[in-house]
């Protein structure tokens, strides 16, 4: 299957990509929309307590507003860590992806969690040892470079803008199950839902920053893991699928299931099963609204504890959406139509096939509206995560750092709160007629990570060398290779259509490709020009030494104490 068809076989199954087009209403079928008064007091209390949480926690300087003050504990960590990696990619696109495309999707939960193993044992301790503020900070200061600090911000911005479109169109969906069209006028249900619920969220990660974003997560992954393990165990408990562990049950129903659904590789090829893996994983590690919670906690035990438990409460997810998956299809057979084939389930279906079945299930409404919560609670907290890594890019990386050095705290944070009504604008925008599904929209933003940042981040720390001429080589390459493919599929216009292209290097899985050819020109470059300034290969040591790091302290600080002088300026 080629990567033309990628996306939409994410949707699933066909040979040609066709974008989602806004007329269509984006309306699941089968699902009963309409305003429904317990679930909509559920969401409306929901939506109100992150509101409140953000006016509590309202920030006042830099500190709190990029790494909450450095003041987070493990299990809290790891809980928002949870809170802010399962998106709505997770919590309804993981069981949609199985559901239209059977093994393929589980590419996704091999690539989902196999990142945070690179993570824990190669970055998270390493990360909070250099000890800066955000992911363009480390690139910045490792390279000695404003350019690369420029271009990963850039790059940060755009991760979280791609992101974000799958969350939106995931709160879009998810809200009209709730509270039906609200008739804005010229909008869709659709649209009008995903518009209401992006300005809540867009106002109360403004008022909050990373400390208020971090303690809401909490509440919200309590919130969707309660909604998703509850919805999962009574929904195969009253439709006699399991009793009480769906997540091995499940496998007693897959013969009674289509071929597309069990059979291997009926929904994508095995070339590219592995280069969505691939792209998954080492995105997760590329990621900078995840490498950027290993900066909140006061040190680097604190950091790998947080990735621990921060993949354990991933997991209790993860481990479920098979069995969601199959639970929602076969209700979906037996109540709507049939799953596969012409029509089939649609992907506006699939991506709600959580809310979906425990709906076909004959739950309780209020039940279902729990379910649907979580999901808009996913949705709320990942948009939290890349709102906050995108605008500290913009007023710490940019504005700070390379335009107005002399900003005062104030100045930052005003920047930064504008830098999210800026990203939030623009994601409503383009998620009024999304392209594709929401795990593809998702996944478009690891093969970018994958791509540009994680060849940056892992040689930066492991290969003392890298230098300034390496990194701008390697970035700028990885752009170019990213783009490639975006543009021939039609994400970012009316697309090329080389099947040649579509087929090898697909844009949900180019990090196969793209990751490579990164880490050759990188390496190559620094090779062949100067080797980067002594004070910059202590550092890369320092992240490595076995002595304790203060809370307060960075790597450079230590080098800069160690040496009697100061860390070595831009070189560019």
């Amino acid at each position: 299957m080629s990567g033309l068809a990628a996306a939409d076989a994410l949707a699933i199954a066909g040979d040609v990509f066709v974008p989602l087009q806004a007329d269509e209403a984006l309306l699941p079928e089968g699902l009963d929309i309409g305003f429904k008064p317990v679930p909509a007091i559920i969401v409306i209390a929901m939506m109100g307590l992150f509101l409140a949480a953000g006016v509590f926690y309202k920030v006042a300087d830099t500190a709190d507003m990029w790494v909450a003050g450095r003041s987070i504990g493990n299990v809290e960590n790891g809980m928002a860590i949870g809170a802010n990696w399962m998106s709505a990619a997770s919590y309804l696109g993981m069981a949609a992806l199985i559901a239209l495309s059977g093994v393929y999707g589980l590419a996704f939960v091999v690539g989902w969690t196999t990142g945070y193993f690179i993570l824990l044992i190669f970055l998270a301790a390493q990360m909070r040892r250099f000890g800066k503020y955000t992911a363009p900070d480390f690139v910045g200061d490792r390279f000695n470079s404003d350019a690369a600090r420029a271009i990963a911000a850039i790059t940060t911005f755009l991760i979280g803008f791609v992101y974000a479109l799958g969350q939106a169109r995931g709160m879009g969906l998810v809200g009209l199950y709730i509270l039906g069209d609200p008739g804005l006028p010229g909008l869709s249900g659709y649209q009008g839902m995903m518009v209401i619920f992006m300005v809540i969220t867009i106002a109360y990660l403004a008022l909050s920053g990373m400390l208020g974003a971090t303690k809401t997560m909490v509440i919200q992954y309590v919130i969707l893991i309660s909604a998703f393990l509850i919805g999962l165990l009574v929904t195969g408990y009253a439709s006699g699928y399991s009793t009480i562990l769906p997540q091995l049950e499940y496998g007693m129903l897959i013969n009674e299931l289509s071929a597309e659904f069990s059979d291997p590789f009926a929904g994508g090829s095995y070339y590219l099963w592995i280069a969505t893996a691939f792209s998954l994983i080492f995105g997760t590690c590329g990621l900078p609204h995840v490498l950027v919670r290993f900066y909140t906690v006061e040190n680097e035990r604190i950091a790998r504890w947080s990735c621990t438990w921060g993949l354990f409460f991933i997991c209790l997810l993860y481990l479920s959406a098979p069995a969601y998956a199959a639970f929602g299809t076969d209700l979906y057979s037996d109540g709507v139509r049939a799953a596969y084939g012409d029509p089939g389930m649609s992907a506006e279906a699939g991506d709600v096939i959580v809310v979906l079945a425990t709906q076909l299930a004959g739950l309780p409404t209020w039940l279902v509206g729990f379910v649907a919560a979580g999901g808009i609670a996913a949705a709320v907290a990942t948009v939290a995560g890349l709102f906050i890594a995108g605008s500290s890019a913009i007023s710490h990386d940019i504005y700070a750092n390379i335009i107005n050095p002399d900003a005062t705290q104030r100045q930052q944070v005003l920047v930064g709160r504008l830098s999210i009504v800026a990203l939030g604008v623009l994601t409503i925008i383009f998620a009024l007629d999304p392209t594709a599904p929401i795990a593809a929209l998702v996944s478009f933003a690891f093969s970018l990570a994958a791509i540009v940042l994680f060849p940056m981040f892992f040689l930066g720390l492991w290969w003392e060398n890298t230098n300034r001429q390496g990194a701008l080589a390697g970035m700028t390459t990885g752009l170019i290779v990213w783009l490639i493919p975006m543009f021939n599929e039609g994400h970012f216009g009316p697309g090329f259509g080389n099947e040649f292209l579509a087929t090898w290097m697909p844009a949900i899985g180019s990090g196969l490709v793209g990751v490579p050819i990164v880490f050759a020109v990188t390496i190559a470059v620094s090779l062949v020009t100067d080797e980067p300034p002594l004070e910059t290969k202590q550092m890369v040591r320092q992240c490595h030494s076995p002595e304790p790091m203060p809370k307060d302290k960075t790597a450079a600080d230590v080098v800069a104490e160690k040496n009697s002088g100061g860390p070595s300026p831009a070189d560019d």
